[in-house]
């Protein structure tokens, strides 16, 4: 199988306006992607996208190489990309396509396809896209040009599936700050929330086309917890929830302030499943930038715990794997920003809102006073991930970013865990640094970025180019000292 050019871990991102996310690339692709898609069976595409500007013209351009190729396009308007995952298997549909760069800037924006099952296309079904994209062969006419549905009316339901799912959970009495990052989930969002009876302050939820994820949504939340943790205490709500831009994240923020992510819920939920006899394999599976004090805790209530590689691809693929002898429950996987997979047989991918609604209920039904003690049985051990900017410059391999990483662990003992790698849809190189209790968030900044300068050393970037470091114990950003 031919090594992929244009797809990454999260379909093709980039820049708008720049190649590939030019209409005239994407309207080759949709033509490729028609030719080859159109083959295996149905003739239907489901189509969304988020609030971005972009997304209309890029829209409009993969949409006219799509009908070219003798597609069908169901337009489904503004809608979440999960929700585009669960259209597709509703209608019958070939694949779907979302124009998202989920959580990035808005200059920004990336176009994923799924097949027919909701499931992110295969890597050889990929290959051959782009095997068809470079071929200098037109390809055949089809026998009928495709047409337009206007698809708007389904994404009721897509609501409907996220309420059916919990017939007995009603939200009355639960008061919620509910951010939407200017996103895909501004008004499905609060939309599904207050048809289960939640008391709602909605933020974030006015798209321009230009604030999606600006200065808010599930990144800035755990970046910034203490904003939004501001206005649950301001407005008494017992928590936040804040979605990312396609609203396949989600985190929560307490009454205190404190930060709930993709490590707290997946835990939380592992247990409660279990508890139930739902949970697939009794495990559930994370990526290495997890926290150890996820792991211990899921050891403790007698959970095993799967590592894979960074992505959620990986991540849903290990738990079709565990959910293969055990098709009645749920399979569960998470990635600590807020990507949680509970995979069944009706849904494929990460959901935002759907994650939201299952730890609700969860905390409906404890007994637990506030929503800070329901979230306060897994204590985190101290962790920090720095993220780097460093452009198109030179990479590292493999096998020197084990060097340095085998360096730092020899110079500082105390470090538990040290994962190094580039982001597969961002120009970022990211440090995760995880201690044991005797060295505090600050001392791993600072071992971060001196790791990080002399990447961004290596990638010619220059020593005033931007580096965050995130503290992924209790959420906020650290400066090195």
């Amino acid at each position: 199988m031919a090594e992929v050019k244009y797809f990454g871990t999260d379909g093709i991102r980039g820049q708008v306006g720049t190649h590939p996310l030019t209409p005239e690339f994407v309207l080759k692709l949709g033509i490729a992607a028609g030719s080859v898609l159109g083959k295996q069976g149905s003739k239907a595409i489901v189509i969304g996208r988020d609030t971005r500007g972009s997304g209309p013209m890029l829209q409009s351009a993969l949409t006219a190489g799509l009908l070219a190729s003798g597609m069908t396009v169901i337009d489904a308007g503004v809608i979440t990309t999960p929700g585009v995952a669960s259209l597709i298997r509703r209608v019958g549909a070939a694949a779907g396509v979302v124009l998202s760069a989920s959580h990035n800037p808005v200059h920004e924006n990336g176009i994923k396809f799924f097949g027919e099952s909701g499931f992110k296309l295969a890597e050889a079904t990929e290959s051959a896209i782009e095997a068809q994209l470079s071929t200098t062969e037109t390809p055949p006419a089809p026998e009928q040009y495709g047409r337009m549905m206007d698809g708007r009316q389904m994404q009721e339901f897509y609501i409907e599936s996220l309420t059916e799912e919990h017939p007995s959970l009603r939200l009355n009495g639960v008061s919620i700050v509910l951010d939407c990052s200017n996103g895909a989930a501004f008004w499905i969002g609060p939309e599904t929330l207050s048809r289960l009876g939640a008391r709602l302050v909605t933020i974030h939820a006015s798209p321009t086309g230009m604030n999606i994820n600006d200065g808010c949504g599930s990144e800035f939340a755990r970046k910034h917890p203490q904003e939004i943790g501001r206005l649950v205490q301001e407005y008494h709500a017992d928590c936040a929830i804040a979605f990312d831009g396609d609203a396949d994240r989600v985190v929560f923020v307490d009454e205190l302030g404190n930060l709930v992510d993709g490590d707290h819920i997946v835990a939380l939920l592992a247990r409660d499943f279990d508890r139930q006899g739902k949970l697939a394999a009794r495990s559930l599976v994370t990526t290495p930038m997890r926290n150890q004090g996820m792991v211990d805790f899921a050891h403790q209530n007698g959970l095993a715990v799967h590592e894979v590689p960074v992505g959620d691809r990986n991540v849903v693929e290990k738990l079709l794997e565990l959910r293969a002898a055990q098709p009645n429950k749920y399979a569960l996987g998470a990635e600590q920003a807020g990507h949680v997979a509970i995979v069944d047989e009706n849904h494929t991918t990460g959901d935002g809102i759907r994650t939201a609604l299952f730890l609700l209920e969860m905390f409906t039904q404890s007994k637990a006073k506030t929503f800070s003690e329901f979230t306060s049985i897994l204590r985190k051990t101290p962790q920090v991930i720095a993220s780097a900017y460093v452009g198109k410059g030179p990479r590292l391999n493999k096998e020197e970013l084990k060097v340095i990483q085998n360096e730092y662990s020899a110079r500082f003992p105390r470090l538990a865990r040290v994962n190094l790698r580039y982001s597969g849809t961002e120009p970022l190189f990211r440090a995760m640094l995880e201690g044991d209790l005797s060295m505090n968030e600050q001392d791993l900044a600072n071992v971060a970025n001196e790791i990080c300068r002399k990447i961004q050393l290596a990638a010619g970037v220059g020593e005033n180019a931007k580096l965050e470091i995130l503290n992924t114990t209790r959420g906020g950003i650290l400066q090195a000292g």
